[in-house]
């Protein structure tokens, strides 16, 4: 079957089940609502082969799911899907009318936003998922945390530039109850807070911990094109971990 006879029928399965979508030619775009509501765009990245697992990938605060397609399309190469999403008042999600846009916004609601893909996934049995893992970037690495701290089924985590806290974000309690399941952290040596944070998050929790620290790949989803075998990194660990 050709890639694009493989999108159209995956297009047409999501129709059948009530989800919005559109195909593209980096994935197929989906759309669910948060339990508050807030609709929530993403993209599936949809392997060759199923059942299989599948991460979820949480961008950076101002950024959006597209900066997660190199990294969709890889997973998605080596049998393992991907569900890329716009945190709320990003990219094609919607806004949430409760959260102060300014500096000092509280982001505890956007956790909604991960819970809302994980239930997506559960929902689809269509889909063929087994297993699912999180990736996440800045204040998507803490998302990311939390929303695996409070899910047993989600098993495996990476997380590039995360914090020790962002925006009220709090991950090293999280990490502590994330328990024995594995994490890799990824971050640049000139990002002081992210490295001080994967070292300190390193030590948390029973579980394995990997970190790998680079240099001049700056910070989050950035570090994917400046340093491209960070990728393959990635790609790597959800290989051995789901």
């Amino acid at each position: 079957m050709s890639r694009r006879s493989r999108l159209v029928g995956a297009a047409l399965l999501l129709l059948a089940c009530g989800a919005s979508t559109a195909s593209a030619a980096s994935g197929i775009t989906v759309t669910f609502r948060a339990k508050d509501g807030v609709p929530i765009a993403g993209t599936f990245y949809q392997p060759s082969r199923r059942p299989g697992p599948c991460v979820i990938l949480v961008h950076m605060l101002g950024r959006s799911r597209d900066d997660w397609q190199a990294l969709g399309s890889r997973l998605a190469d080596a049998g393992i899907a991907a569900l890329a999403i716009d945190l709320r008042g990003h990219g094609a999600s919607g806004a949430d009318p409760r959260t102060d846009p300014g500096a000092s916004a509280d982001l505890t609601p956007d956790l909604l936003d991960v819970q809302a893909a994980r239930a997506f996934l559960l929902n689809r049995p269509d889909l063929g998922i087994t297993t699912v893992g999180m990736a996440g970037a800045s204040i998507g690495a803490n998302l990311a945390v939390l929303a695996a701290a409070a899910d047993p089924t989600i098993r495996s985590l990476a997380l590039l530039s995360p914090g020790l806290e962002y925006r009220h974000l709090y991950a090293e309690a999280a990490l502590k109850k994330y328990g024995e399941r594995p994490a890799l952290m990824i971050a640049s040596q000139e990002d002081g807070y992210a490295t001080r944070s994967a070292r300190r998050l390193a030590k948390n929790g029973p579980g394995v911990r990997e970190i790998k620290l680079v240099n001049g790949a700056g910070h989050g989803t950035a570090m994917l094109s400046r340093q491209p075998d960070l990728i393959s990194l990635v790609l790597e660990w959800f290989q051995r971990t789901l």
